[in-house]
């Protein structure tokens, strides 16, 4: 016969519990009379896990059911196995909250990086063309004709001014030539053979009204700003 749990009804446990309750008052009281010595430890830790290997007619259960001794030794065991199993529990529940928010924390990363996948894809070409622009900057004079961009997702593409220096540059849409009120911008890194050197960004000016813009270039290395008119339609 072997040591295992029977599956009771909500009364014949509470009935149980109530008589084992009854037996370790007993015991613990010293009105029960244990025969042969006590177990080791090692036996008492594996009776109190309720261990399948134990035996109930093993001489050493009933000496450990009738003894004050071995059934303090082995009522602490079953409260520091509970609490193992209660630290466990709360460590694997820990861990699985956590593997949920990291999944999830992935999932919307890959969700915005498809769609701004997506977005990119269908993205407005555009081309600029300042090669021969007269650039200027704060309030001075402008010499070029508006540059037209709809208001929508824009992939621009700015061929520089002659004599551009290389490296990257910030790109942006303004109401005005002090750099104020940013509608939208990018920055991007200016590439080309010899002198010619153009930069492409991704302006996002789908909630952008119909009006006059600036568009401006700036270069990473340089305070100052070149503004261009722009219609935006």
């Amino acid at each position: 016969m072997w040591l295992k749990l029977t599956n009771l009804s909500g009364r014949e446990d509470r009935f149980e519990a109530w008589i084992a309750q009854r037996h370790q008052e007993c015991v613990l009281a010293g009105s029960a009379t244990a025969a042969g010595p006590c177990p080791d430890e090692a036996f008492l830790k594996s009776l109190a896990r309720k261990s399948r290997h134990i035996q109930l007619s093993d001489p050493r259960v009933d000496h450990a059911a009738n003894c004050p001794i071995c059934m303090s030794r082995l009522l602490e065991f079953r409260r520091e196995d509970n609490s193992q199993r209660r630290r466990l529990a709360l460590t694997v529940a820990i861990a699985s909250c956590l593997l949920i928010a990291v999944g999830f924390f992935v999932l919307s990363r890959r969700g915005a990086s498809t769609q701004q996948q997506v977005a990119r894809m269908t993205a407005i070409p555009r081309t600029v063309d300042l090669w021969n622009a007269g650039t200027f900057r704060g309030e001075q004079p402008g010499q070029l004709q508006a540059v037209l961009l709809p208001a929508a997702l824009v992939k621009i593409t700015i061929i520089l001014p002659r004599y551009s220096e290389p490296g990257r540059y910030d790109i942006a849409v303004t109401r005005d030539k002090e750099g104020r009120d940013f509608l939208a911008h990018g920055n991007g890194a200016a590439i080309g053979p010899g002198d010619r050197k153009e930069v492409s960004v991704y302006l996002d000016l789908r909630e952008s009204q119909p009006g006059s813009y600036f568009l401006s270039t700036t270069h990473e290395q340089d305070q100052a700003s070149y503004y261009y008119p722009l219609q935006i339609r």
